[in-house]
């Protein structure tokens, strides 16, 4: 086989190659999207026509965390430093619904530049080549949110997180903040720590290989089960803002029986029992 024939057929390899690929998506126009799912595979981001999204002032029972998560994002869309964020702690308590509820907020004070992208857990591997295109967007800034982030004892993965986050020899893009949400402060299960400190030749030195992670984040948010009154008060604001009509004495009845055969109280209880109360009264959750 001649040379021109190895060539001839190379080509035509790559050609069939080219062909089977899925196609790429064509790049999002971020100027008139404000939020976006980011897919590893093809790379690109897909823009999100409605974010589903709390109100503001139906997140109770977080003050505190919710002024700290606001002034940070604030300060970042006006292009002051500030800190990557980890919201850690309670089910149900709203983590996730108070970033997309700052990013909103800030977002309507600020005309827009401040744009939300979800990165999946299963894709974090793939967060430098999203940090590689938030860094040409010039004059947006990006809230990177991971929902739910947590590593198994197998996974390997927290360090390309640690690397991505520390920005490698570039650096973290300066229009961007990386905020995640996790049910463990470390982000790894405490048997995998301790499986680290029985095992490894120098326990201290491993146990810091895998809690250093959270180390990436300079705010840690706490979110902690609620008490019996503010999960009450979150039932009365939902009730309130969609207009539900019944009466507040079988409101109140009804969501303390409701908390009771969930065993629990969090936000997210409370709007199941809203959803609840306004399937059984024939009305509409419209606000």
């Amino acid at each position: 086989m001649t040379q021109e024939n190895d060539i001839s057929l190379l080509n035509r390899i790559a050609e069939a190659l080219e062909r089977m690929a899925p196609a790429r998506p064509a790049p999002a126009d971020v100027a008139q999207h404000d939020a976006f799912v980011w897919h590893a595979s093809p790379p690109g981001l897909e823009p999100v026509p409605k974010v589903n999204r709390v109100e503001m002032g139906l997140l109770k029972g977080i003050d505190l965390t919710r002024d700290i998560l606001i002034e940070n994002t604030e300060r970042f869309a006006k292009g002051l430093p500030a800190n990557n964020a980890l919201l850690w702690g309670a089910r149900g308590m709203g983590k996730s619904s108070l970033v997309k509820a700052a990013h909103h907020q800030v977002n309507g004070q600020r005309g827009g530049v401040l744009k939300l992208v979800e990165i999946h857990r299963e894709d974090i591997s793939s967060l430098p080549v999203l940090m590689n295109i938030i860094r040409k967007a010039d004059g947006f800034r990006f809230i990177v949110l991971c929902d739910d982030l947590s590593f198994d004892a197998d996974d390997t993965s927290y360090k390309s997180l640690k690397a991505a986050l520390d920005g490698g020899i570039e650096g973290r893009p300066s229009n961007m903040v990386f905020y995640a949400t996790s049910n463990r402060r470390h982000l790894l299960p405490r048997d995998m720590i301790e499986n680290e400190r029985s095992t490894a030749i120098n326990p201290s030195e491993a146990v810091q290989e895998k809690v250093s992670l959270s180390d990436r984040f300079g705010l840690w948010l706490g979110f902690h089960n609620c008490s019996q009154d503010e999960f009450l008060e979150m039932i009365e604001g939902y009730a309130k803002f969609f207009g539900l009509k019944v009466s507040p004495e079988e409101l109140r009845a009804g969501a303390i029986a409701w908390q009771a055969t969930r065993g629990s109280r969090s936000g997210r209880v409370a709007w199941q029992y809203i959803q609840d109360v306004a399937g059984r009264t024939g009305q509409r959750l419209e606000g």
